[in-house]
């Protein structure tokens, strides 16, 4: 069942008074993609076969990739 309008939110989800700056933003976008980087270099530290696999076949994708 879906749940009603709340008036108080706006269209995104968001309260009007928790409007969160530009930069605000932008800071936890960033934080977010360091960590996702360093989930990504975790993962292939730890699986060094499937990171080779990986890598293979993204030199394939750009070996055969037009310009």
């Amino acid at each position: 069942m879906p749940e009603a309008e709340d008036p108080e939110r706006e269209q995104d989800g968001r309260a009007p008074d928790r409007q969160e700056s530009d930069a605000e933003r932008r800071r936890r976008r960033a934080q977010f993609l360091r960590e996702l980087n360093e989930a990504k270099a975790l993962r292939d530290r730890v699986q060094p076969r499937r990171a080779r696999a990986a890598r293979m076949r993204q030199q394939m994708r750009m070996r055969t990739f037009r310009w």
